[in-house]
This record gives structure tokens, C-alpha cells and sequence, in this order.
């Protein structure tokens, strides 16, 4: 991605989908303008920008020497405006801010009027949702696009003609590799009243079936931030959807509206005011909240809510947009969030239910996802996400508990697997979830870990091992005594360039297509598998890599566990693209990174630098309130 070249006025305007500049939003200006390049209209010299100036430039001041004669002449302050009066240079629009071009404690300013962004500009900053969207849709190609764009680039540059490369020895085919693959049956589902479900080609659906385990809601509400919504609908359509999916649902307790002066509020004094409200309405606390959030996606209020609902009064709550697809596929949707969420369990493997999943059967063996999430780039002042599944109810493979923790900004090693206090106990994340299994599955300690982390590099392969690994072998001992756990340690990759073809199809490979030989490791076990159906655009298979194996699984049955666990999400009804302990892993640090996204709201300054206490110390997560904790419960 490059940033378009051309007056920084109108990049700005654009940017912030603005038609007049007294309507741009300057903090976030300073965020975007930040370490970008631009060149000055009146004498051609280049810059890099490093913020904005507090004043506009009729009002914006800084000390110049003025000669008088032959003395050395005193320094006065003069105003950017009046400076570049003085060298002929006249501003149509003084009222707006400069553009700081010097060093942090050695200011520089040029008036942003007379910059321009230097085209080929790479743009390295967080995209938003739209624009997300948008390069997914322009970068999206067909396998045969795909393919003929690859090797047609390879011709191109024609690498045999290189000199270096021949001195070497080194020849680059022009061809595909041809590698052997396999497909792997999907596993079978179970559903409601025990009935079989076959998924066909990575999908399945809940038409006529009802869910495997679903749940009765009678305490709820339906709040409502939009200004166009009909809640009466809504409800009436989301009982009459629970209702052939086997979800009892009582009418709600009360639509409660927001009030229209509320909505020029900041989110926070808006979630307090509809509390407020809530409470007025109903008889008591509600044990679920439907929400219906303004039209955008990503509004501001969803992070204020959730911290609401989870930390503070321990409600279970769904959030909706409206949308003019609102039918009984999507109300379908939003019901399989809602059973999981509040417990219920949506569907079940067929070997789960039936108790004969290979190696997990037999010995209590606890399943790990662990992920790290950062915050966005150039924001060094956010703290990272640690968090961590773990199965629960063994021998089930479908039902998950979540820890999180905060951690040093843009640190990808977990260093809260094991956390010894002063007083000699753990307060780690490992030892939490260890707790969990015991009490879940009849007071069996795990004998077996599975651990599937994903985040991580070839160069942090060791790191995963000397640190995390050893953190969880400490959390495990410092319970109690016992042999040590043999464990598995899986890394699963999807940021990597490699692209499986059909030789003589043009679809995407078939769901459950497994590569493990010919480009993989020489020495060690990896391989690559796409479990997921790809209707759209050229599937990206995952790179699952086998660090560790103590168990001693035979190539088919890890590979047969791992298509499984694509098979056990409960929030879709098609396979995913990596295991669903790392998906949850995902879901966990993305629902917490909203708790403190709001509370590190962006400054004036925007500079992106860690201040001394930031630095010194990382915020906790506030914890979940106790009648909430199952509401990260991944089941």
C-alpha cells in the first residue's frame, strides 16, 4: 500500500472523507501524517514529518535572530505566517496548523498549504475496517489469476539470466512445483435429538436441525443505540428463529430506546445513561442484553459496553448492526453466538460423542491455543494481549476456557505462562486453566498437552521452546507432585507466501487437502493443510510445523486431529482455516484489546511514544465479574 501523492490538504480530505478542511480531524491527521515524506512547493526540499504544530500558522511562534547593523542582532519571536511573508511567499490558509519538519526538541515548521506527499510512499499504519475491506476486495484473485500472474512475473524477470545467480549455480524454474497431496474426509457432526451431520465441502447447516445442546433464555432486553432500528421486529424474529433451533426464548423484559440528546455524548456518558435505563425498566439483573449498535461497524461504543456488561454487572450480551439482511440466516448466526456465549453447545463431533477420538481418549489430555495481539503500528503506548485457551471437559475437544494477560508492547514471547508471587503461589495463566480441566474433568490432571501457537517466526521457534514451553512445565510442577505431562507443541503459520493449486482444475484445492512432502522440511515434521473451502479468491493453506512431540503421534493422526479441530468451532457453520483453539486464542485477545482500547484513547499529541510511567508499567485487564466468566467459556 502507498499513500497518494499530491497536496497534503487534499490527501487529508480524502483520507478523512471530508469535503471542507475546518471539518478534518487534526489528532488524527497528526497519527496519519506521521513519518511520512513530503516536499516543499517553494523551494523543493524534502521533509519527514514528525507531528503538527499546537497553533495555526497566523498564530504559531518561534525565536529568529534579527541582525541589526554589525552587532549580532537579538532573537525575537515571529510567527510562521509572518516569516514566510517576509521571503515572498504568501499563505492562502494561515488558519490552518504546520507541519513539523525538525527534530523532537528542535521544531521546524512548514506551512501544510505548501507540502506535498512524495509519491511511492509505503504505508505501514493500521488500515480502517472500509479500507480493510476494499484491499481485500482489489487484491482478491482466481487460482488461474493467481497462478498466471505468478509464473508470468517469474518469465519476466528472467532469474537464469542473472549473473550472480549463474556463478553460483543457482536455476529458478519457470514452473509450478508439482507436488503430491491428499484429501482427508471431513469428520461427522452431531447434532440435535443425536442426529448426524455430514458437512459437504468444508459447510453444513442448521436447516430443519436444532442445536446439540441448546439453552432457554428467560431474563433479557434488547437496548437499541441505532436511530433506525425496529426492536419489536428483531425480537419477534430472533424467538421465532431459538425457537426451530430448539432455543427457548421468553419475550424480552423491555426494548429500551436510547434518548435522542444522549447520542451527541461521548460512548462512555452514552453506556452509563442506557444503565441507567436498564435498570429503571427492568425488575431485576437481566442474564442476557441484545444490543443493537449504531449503523457503522466498529462504533466506539462497543468497547465501553463490553467492559460494562463483563467487568462492572456481569451480563452476558450480543452486539447486532442493523442490516437490511436481517433474515433467518442471520438470525441464525447471531443464535449460535448466543447458545455458546450463555453454554450451550452447538454441535459436537461424532468421535467426541461417541468417545473414540485416537490418543485424547484414553489419557486426560488438555488441548492449548496461545496467541499474542499487539496493538496497531506506531502505537508503542498499547500494551499486548497474551491469551491462552485450554479444552475443558475432557475427553471433549469442543469446549474451552480463556485467560488473558497484559505484557510489554510488541513483546511476542507469553511471559505470564507462570507467574510465582511473593508468597510462593502461581498466578499465571497456565495454572488457571490447569485448575479449570481439573474441575471439569472429574478431577483427572492432564497427562497430555497439546499446545498450537500461532504468531510466531522460524527465528522464534527456539524462544517457544526455552521459554514458553518451560514456563508450562513449571506452572504444571508447582502444583503438585506427579511425573511431568508429555507434551506436543505445534506452530501454525498463515502469514507465509506458499499457494496450493489443483493440476488440473481451475477451483481452489477441496476442504481438507493436506501437503507433506516435497516442500516442507527436510529434517523436521511440518506440513500444510487446508481445511476450509474456498469460494472465493485462492486459499491460503495454514503451516502447521511440529516442534515438539513427547505423545508420539503417527503423521495421520495428527493430521486428523488438527482437520478436526478445524470442525469445532461453534460460532460458524463451515470449517476454518486453523484450529479453533488459536481462533478462540484470536477471539479472546480481541474482545479484551476493546476493554483498554478506549481508555488509551488517542492523544492531541499522537506521537506514539511511551511515556516514562507507560514504559515503567503495563495496565492490567480488568478481571471478569464473577457471574460472567463463563461468558469466555468457548463451548
Amino acid at each position: 500500500m502507498i499513500v497518494t501523492p499530491g497536496p497534503v490538504v487534499n490527501f487529508l480530505l480524502t483520507n478523512q472523507n471530508v469535503r471542507d478542511v475546518r471539518d478534518i480531524d487534526w489528532p488524527k491527521a497528526k497519527r496519519m501524517l506521521k513519518n511520512l515524506r513530503v516536499k516543499a512547493t517553494h523551494n523543493n526540499m524534502e521533509f519527514k514529518i514528525i507531528g503538527l504544530s499546537d497553533q495555526p500558522c497566523s498564530r504559531q511562534t518561534f525565536p529568529m535572530k534579527v541582525r541589526s547593523g554589525s552587532s549580532e542582532g537579538q532573537t525575537v519571536d515571529i510567527t510562521v505566517e509572518e516569516y514566510f511573508k517576509s521571503k515572498q511567499v504568501f499563505l492562502e490558509k494561515p488558519y490552518l496548523p504546520c507541519l513539523d519538519v525538525g527534530k523532537p526538541k528542535r521544531p521546524n515548521y512548514l506551512p501544510i498549504e505548501l507540502g506535498n506527499m512524495i509519491s511511492l510512499q509505503r504505508y505501514t499504519k493500521a488500515l480502517s475496517s472500509q479500507q480493510r475491506t476494499t484491499l481485500v476486495e482489489k487484491s482478491r484473485q482466481k487460482p488461474q489469476d493467481r497462478m498466471r500472474v505468478v509464473t508470468d512475473a517469474v518469465k519476466s524477470n528472467r532469474y537464469d539470466d542473472d549473473p550472480i545467480f549463474s556463478s553460483c549455480g543457482i536455476k529458478i524454474d519457470s514452473q509450478l512445483t508439482r507436488v503430491e497431496g491428499r484429501v482427508l474426509s471431513a469428520p461427522m457432526l452431531v447434532v440435535g435429538n443425536s442426529q448426524d451431520c455430514v458437512p459437504f465441502k468444508g459447510r453444513w447447516n442448521y436447516n430443519n436441525k436444532k442445536l446439540f445442546e441448546p439453552v432457554r433464555i428467560e431474563r433479557w432486553a434488547i437496548v437499541n443505540f441505532s436511530a433506525r432500528c425496529d426492536m419489536s421486529r428483531i425480537s419477534r424474529e430472533l424467538i421465532n428463529c431459538g425457537r426451530t433451533k430448539g432455543i427457548i426464548i421468553e419475550g424480552p423484559y423491555s426494548l429500551v430506546d436510547e434518548d435522542n440528546q444522549a447520542r451527541r455524548c461521548a460512548p462512555i456518558v452514552r453506556v452509563e445513561r442506557m444503565f441507567e435505563k436498564v435498570k429503571a425498566n427492568l425488575p431485576g439483573p437481566p442474564e442476557f442484553l441484545l444490543c443493537v449498535l449504531p449503523e457503522r461497524k466498529n462504533c466506539d461504543i462497543y468497547g465501553p459496553w463490553k467492559k460494562k456488561n463483563l467487568h462492572e454487572m456481569g451480563i452476558v450480551t450480543q452486539c447486532i448492526v442493523p442490516s437490511a439482511k436481517m433474515n433467518d440466516q442471520y438470525f441464525t448466526n447471531v443464535l449460535l453466538k448466543i447458545n455458546a456465549k450463555l453454554g450451550g453447545m452447538n454441535s459436537k463431533l461424532a468421535l467426541e460423542h461417541s468417545r473414540q477420538i485416537p490418543v485424547i481418549n484414553k489419557i486426560p489430555t488438555i488441548i492449548l491455543g496461545m496467541d499474542v495481539s499487539h496493538g496497531s503500528p506506531g502505537r508503542s503506548d498499547i500494551p499486548s494481549i497474551a491469551a491462552v485457551v485450554g479444552s475443558r471437559c475432557w475427553p471433549l475437544i469442543s469446549r474451552y476456557r480463556a485467560s488473558v494477560r497484559t505484557q510489554s508492547p510488541k513483546v511476542e514471547m507469553i511471559d505470564s505462562l507462570f507467574k510465582p508471587l511473593d508468597n510462593g503461589k502461581d498466578d499465571g495463566i497456565i495454572r488457571e486453566l490447569l485448575l479449570d480441566f481439573y474441575t471439569t474433568s472429574q478431577q483427572r490432571k492432564p497427562e497430555q498437552i497439546i499446545i498450537f501457537r500461532d504468531g510466531v517466526s522460524e527465528s522464534q521457534f527456539s524462544q517457544v521452546l526455552n521459554l514458553e514451553v518451560d514456563q508450562i512445565i513449571k506452572a504444571y510442577q508447582n502444583m503438585g507432585q506427579g511425573p511431568p505431562p508429555k507434551i506436543t507443541v505445534i506452530i501454525a503459520q498463515k502469514n507465509h507466501h506458499t499457494k496450493l493449486f489443483q493440476a488440473d482444475a481451475p477451483d481452489n484445492v477441496p476442504a481438507g487437502t493436506v501437503v507433506d512432502k516435497g516442500i516442507v522440511h527436510p529434517k523436521q515434521y511440518d506440513f500444510y493443510m487446508c481445511a476450509h473451502a474456498g469460494p472465493i479468491g485462492t486459499s491460503r493453506p495454514t503451516h502447521y510445523h511440529v516442534l515438539l512431540d513427547q505423545i508420539g503421534f503417527t503423521p495421520d493422526e495428527l493430521q486428523s486431529l488438527v482437520l478436526s479441530l478445524s470442525y469445532v468451532y461453534q460460532r460458524s457453520t463451515t470449517a476454518i482455516s486453523v484450529v479453533a483453539p488459536i481462533c478462540y486464542a484470536h477471539l479472546a485477545a480481541a474482545q479484551m484489546s476493546q476493554f483498554i482500547k478506549f481508555e488509551f484513547a488517542d492523544t492531541s499529541s499522537g506521537s506514539g511514544v511511551p511515556s516514562s510511567s507507560t514504559a515503567a508499567t503495563v495496565p492490567e485487564l480488568p478481571r471478569l465479574h464473577a457471574d460472567v466468566c463463563s461468558s469466555m467459556f468457548f463451548c
